[in-house]
């Protein structure tokens, strides 16, 4: 099929573009800023951003499906303005010009944290509401995009939605939070671990539902693309696993963390690199459901996650056969 994606510099879109390439797809992608994880790639490059119409244009003519995975992440100090124009004005830009080139099918990456997380001792299914009145920025906006997209549908329009978890595994160029934290885990260089954990999902079995979801996914729906839930002390044991020294990570208490919050932003701001525990990313694992179900997705899109220590084996193997470890 003609497919176009946003996003496919990123972890899963990197993921993506190769499994669509796989499966002989033909591919289009939208390019804002680098293209590492493309090079080398048979992939059709439009420069441009959710802010220019016109590139949006060029990028949705003749295509049948569009996914969409460009997504501006806020576990820091951004501010509201600059994430609700990516993930908000910009999905509307795209679902716009999308529509209006005749694309029969839009796959749309929403998040786990576009649903309310609470209660957390309840099962998190596709029935729980959407975060619309979240007072965390990422949380807000995504819901705000998921909410337009999915008003969207319509016979001649099809949206699909998914909804994945933390996301772990191979094709990590960037790297991701989530692969900068395996990657210090095994260097040793994290400073220590919280009290809680997060349901983690391998790029892969993302990558495949979605390409699955061309085809079998219901329009006007939503699925949830998770894992298992694991605590961040487990997932560094995992990863411990893999060195040649013993990992001693303290655990720190919630209340103790946040206390280190400045200084983690400013041994960041010395490594010319953005903070990974902030007072956001903190309420983000402390409010995590541990019950989200994949059922769905599972009878509709063959989705069957993998285990957890497969996904970090793999993940510690690519970023030594890529020379980031």
């Amino acid at each position: 099929m003609k497919v176009a994606v946003t996003g496919a510099n990123g972890h899963v879109g990197a993921c993506l573009v190769r499994l669509l390439l796989k499966e002989n797809h033909e591919v289009r992608v939208l390019v804002h800023t680098g293209s590492r994880a493309l090079l080398g790639l048979n992939v059709e490059t439009i420069k441009g951003d959710l802010d220019d119409p016109a590139s949006l244009k060029r990028l949705c003519h003749d295509r049948e499906v569009v996914f969409h995975l460009a997504v501006k992440i806020a576990i820091g100090s951004e501010s509201y303005d600059e994430v609700y124009k990516v993930n908000v004005e910009g999905t509307r830009n795209l679902t716009i010009a999308a529509r209006n080139a005749g694309v029969k099918r839009f796959v749309h990456f929403s998040s786990i944290h576009a649903l309310q997380q609470f209660p957390q001792d309840k099962p998190l299914d596709e029935t729980r509401p959407l975060a619309l009145h979240a007072e965390m920025i990422y949380e807000k906006t995504k819901a705000l995009a998921e909410k337009w997209v999915l008003e969207q549908n319509s016979p001649g329009f099809q949206v699909v939605v998914l909804n994945p978890t933390a996301i772990i595994g191979p094709c990590d160029f960037k790297p991701s939070y989530l692969g900068q934290v395996i990657q210090m885990i095994y260097k040793g260089t994290l400073p220590g671990l919280v009290p809680a954990g997060y349901n983690w999902v391998d790029v892969r079995d993302v990558a495949q539902a979605a390409v699955v979801a061309m085809g079998k996914g219901e329009p006007g729906e939503r699925y949830l693309l998770s894992g298992k839930w694991q605590s961040l002390k487990s997932l560094a044991a995992m990863v411990c696993m893999h060195r040649n020294k013993k990992c001693r990570l303290p655990v720190f208490p919630f209340w103790l963390a946040r206390m280190g919050v400045p200084f983690m932003a400013l041994y960041a701001r010395w490594k010319n690199r953005e903070p990974l525990y902030t007072k956001i990313s903190l309420a983000i694992l402390q409010s995590a459901n541990q019950h989200i179900l994949n059922d769905k997705a599972g009878r509709v899109l063959d989705f069957s996650p993998r285990p957890l220590e497969e996904s970090v084996a793999d993940t510690l193997e690519w970023f030594k056969k890529h020379q980031y470890l």
